[in-house]
């Protein structure tokens, strides 16, 4: 369908409209291909028109000349429970030349989840009224998966929050920068943030978003404060939330979890940068014996194209602290100290677990041991993630993370070796820097910023030329097929050596990333694909160089996306493609280079 104005009448509209659609699911999402060519071709857009709603929420709109070519876009429009309709619009002001068109408009998984025949188990919920059968992870998250409302029933209002009136239980901190800002619509600035929230999916819902622009400043934080929960035990508190971040500056969000107040917490996960004009639902798991807080901190970056939205917060087995007594703000310290407990009983409990199989700590319950260490909790307890390398690492808590020195394996605590000559591995802050250090290691680390803050790094004053020290993670049993580990290292200095990661497979040890020489005084992102692998560990490997002014640091070591594939019990979906394993993954993963189903069967040729 194209426009081309044949008429010199000013403010002309021409409207194409779709039919009216009853429905929506979740995941529903809409592409097409549009083209807008000419010296003056002027703007267009999509328009959705919601039952009951007299405002039109605009999904895309294209403004200028864009070369005589067709280029794609996708909207995601989500979960839609009012009957709708799409309207692409043209308005003409009288001076035009040029064409805009449209064509091979697709809508993918926007149906809701058929009905089955049995549900069975504790992870899932079976709807009542369309028999769905949806993930427990699902329920309560206030999006209505189901199709008939029931998964969002019964559910206790203080643990979600979809901000359509206010703030609910969450505070703006007041120690960070600025605040967070509630809207409805897109924010001000073009090309950065949302254009609707994800509750409603249209205009009228609110969201909260992060203003990059002036006066804020690159690396401003803006903070936002959970309400204070009880320790989890042996449970696991669960927290799902949705997440905006498109622009071209779009900088940092990261999630804290907190047992003393007027602290920032340890990380529990980060995303960096532009990720794509869409919300993204996050699920983290969390577990403490003691009170605990979440913080939600956005960075500014270094310019106004940077806005970030939340949406959507909830939280699954958790329980609030005032559900059981009253709480003074300030008083966290002295409660969590004396509410602590211990990580996991000294004995194993009854079980019937053969040698083969790991033992869960608090249950019982026997679990095949490639899933011990898999970057998903198993257990109720997430014993069988205890001692493993952990998802995130920041160096903070002035540990390890699980990483350990091959070399000096008795004694994997780095601060407990008393050699001070030999090449290794330690713990720094800028705290503890001599004059003149700075000009070769980092003066501040990168998790905070501050002189404060702790990363890993190997110092050349110690050792000589060639010397190398190793750090590796316990062995991970397994990965799934997007696994890939990211982290950030700063190698400054005239004789910085060189750095590599390695894996380990039994007795085979191969290269999957190397750097040498200075890379400058800053902090450096870098981001290995790990993939599907089983059994193995990941090795830092840093030389000395040719003097002492070069040394070797890193921080924020994340894996992401590196929990295997899990086979459903049911069959896979409509939108699913069945591997020859039993694994459903998308169908958008068919033939697109990678191993998604781990047999390879998604890339056949046959297939």
């Amino acid at each position: 369908m194209f426009i081309l104005k044949n008429s010199s009448s000013i403010s002309q509209i021409a409207q194409l409209q779709s039919p009216k659609f009853r429905q929506a699911g979740p995941n529903c999402t809409m592409s097409f291909w549009y083209y807008n060519y000419g010296q003056s071709v002027g703007a267009a857009e999509m328009q959705l028109l919601v039952d009951g709603l007299k405002e039109p929420t605009v999904l895309w709109r294209v403004y200028y000349n864009h070369g005589n070519q067709w280029l794609k876009t996708f909207i995601q429009l989500g979960r839609l429970s009012h009957p709708f309709q799409f309207s692409v619009n043209k308005i003409s002001l009288g001076f035009y030349d040029g064409v805009s068109a449209i064509d091979d408009i697709t809508f993918e998984n926007c149906a809701l989840p058929p009905p089955a025949s049995s549900c069975e188990g504790p992870n899932h919920f079976w709807c009542r009224s369309t028999k769905a059968c949806i993930d427990r992870l699902w329920v309560c998250d206030l999006v209505d998966d189901c199709g008939d409302g029931s998964d969002e029933e019964n559910c206790n209002p203080d643990l979600q929050c979809n901000f359509e009136n206010g703030l609910c239980n969450w505070e703006q901190d007041t120690e960070d920068d600025f605040d967070w800002i509630r809207i409805q619509g897109p924010t001000p600035t073009v090309n950065t943030g949302p254009s609707k929230d994800h509750t409603t999916g249209t205009g009228r819902g609110h969201y909260l978003y992060m203003e990059s622009s002036e006066p804020h400043e690159f690396e401003d934080r803006a903070v936002l404060l959970s309400p204070l929960f009880n320790p989890s035990g042996n449970g696991t508190c669960i927290f799902r939330f949705h997440y905006h971040m498109y622009g071209k500056q779009v900088y940092l969000l990261s999630v804290f979890q907190r047992t003393v107040s007027n602290t920032k917490g340890w990380l529990l996960w980060y995303k960096f940068g532009n990720q794509g004009n869409r919300w993204i639902r996050q699920t983290l798991y969390i577990s403490s014996y003691k009170p605990f807080q979440i913080l939600v901190k956005g960075t500014v970056g270094d310019g106004f194209t940077g806005d970030i939205g939340l949406d959507d917060m909830s939280f699954l087995g958790c329980t609030l602290y005032n559900e059981i007594c009253s709480f003074l703000k300030g008083n966290l310290p002295t409660i969590s100290t004396t509410l602590s407990g211990t990580s996991v009983p000294a004995t194993l409990p009854m079980n019937n677990c053969t040698e083969n199989e790991f033992v869960c700590r608090a249950s019982g319950h026997c679990i095949q041991m490639i899933q011990r260490c898999d970057f998903r909790p198993d257990c109720s307890d997430m014993s069988d993630e205890s001692d493993c390398a952990m998802e995130v690492c920041n160096f903070e808590d002035k540990t390890l993370c699980g990483w350990y020195q091959p070399a000096f394996e008795q004694n994997s605590r780095i601060d407990s070796i008393h050699d001070t000559n030999i090449f290794k591995w330690e713990l720094g802050s800028g705290a503890n820097l001599y004059p003149g250090e700075e000009e070769h290691r980092p003066s501040t680390d990168h998790t905070t910023y501050t002189v404060e803050g702790w990363y890993l790094f190997a110092d050349s004053s110690n050792g000589e030329f060639g010397h190398t020290a190793d750090i590796a993670t316990p062995v991970i049993s397994l990965t799934g097929p997007k696994c890939k580990i990211v982290f950030w290292n700063h190698m400054n200095g005239s004789t910085v050596g060189s750095l590599e990661v390695l894996c380990k497979t039994g007795n085979k040890t191969s290269k999957l990333w190397t750097q040498s020489g200075t890379q400058g005084p800053q902090w450096n992102r870098a981001e290995v694909f790990l993939g599907i692998r089983s059994n193995f560990q990941i090795i830092f490997r840093t030389k000395h160089g040719v003097s002492y002014m070069g040394d070797v640091a890193v921080d924020d070591i994340t894996f992401e996306d590196c929990s295997p594939l899990l086979i459903p019990d049911r069959p896979c979906t409509l939108q699913e493609f069945t591997c020859a394993n039993k694994y459903c993954i998308p169908k958008d993963n068919l033939c697109d280079f990678v191993n998604d189903c781990a047999d390879n069967s998604d890339e056949s040729s046959a297939t």
